[in-house]
């Protein structure tokens, strides 16, 4: 009767324990997945990388601000927009990983409308949504782009790099599920190709 006690105890005793042990293995693993996933891809929301390169042809991989330099000798670069081309700007403190956005419209010498993701709203496709050249000498070098919040042009202006220049595909060919609509933000959701991305280690 001890023995059978004895053994009752340790079965019931070590599914407990093992249950624990299991939740707690679980954990660690997810703290490390999260410890070892760059910043920009901790989320399964749409970014702007695989956005603008899906509309604008352009095929370039890896955190925004890396793509004026990887385009040099690639792709014809610029400072005048043109429809298809994807704008690239610098990073900055508030903008650490820099932004990509594709050329939809030429409104002036001083307007255009672009197509991008992940800008007003986490996750969140933009179509034809205003940016203005805000710039001294009026070569794109500094803009202020709509922010679906304000309904209106951000108060905040950002450095430009310039122009990235290839045959533009259809802005209707990306086909992300679309989850909700607010104003002019679809926001999306799916999965991401983390070697896209690349690990920041320091900011401007």
């Amino acid at each position: 009767m001890i023995r059978l006690a004895t053994l009752n105890s340790f079965l019931t005793g070590g599914s407990m324990n093992f249950r624990v042990l299991a939740a707690r293995f679980a954990l660690m693993a997810v703290c490390a997945l999260m410890t070892s996933v760059p910043a920009q891809a901790k989320s399964a929301y749409l970014q702007c990388v695989p956005y603008a390169r899906q509309v604008s042809g352009v095929k370039i991989h890896g955190n925004a601000w890396t793509w004026w330099g990887q385009a040099a000798g690639r792709y014809e670069r610029g400072n005048t927009p043109r429809i298809g081309a994807v704008m690239s700007f610098k990073k900055t403190a508030k903008n650490p990983f820099g932004h990509v956005a594709m050329v939809s419209e030429i409104v002036s010498d001083r307007e255009v409308l672009l197509s991008h993701a992940n800008w007003s709203r986490r996750g969140g496709i933009e179509r034809n949504v205003r940016a203005v050249d805000v710039s001294a000498a009026g070569d794109w070098s500094e803009v202020r782009v709509w922010f679906a919040p304000l309904g209106g042009l951000g108060t905040s202006s950002y450095p430009v790099n310039g122009f990235i220049y290839a045959d533009g595909a259809e802005d209707d060919a990306f086909e992300a599920p679309q989850m909700a609509k607010a104003d002019k933000v679809l926001v999306a959701a799916l999965e991401l190709d983390l070697s896209d991305l690349k690990l920041e280690t320091a900011v401007n």
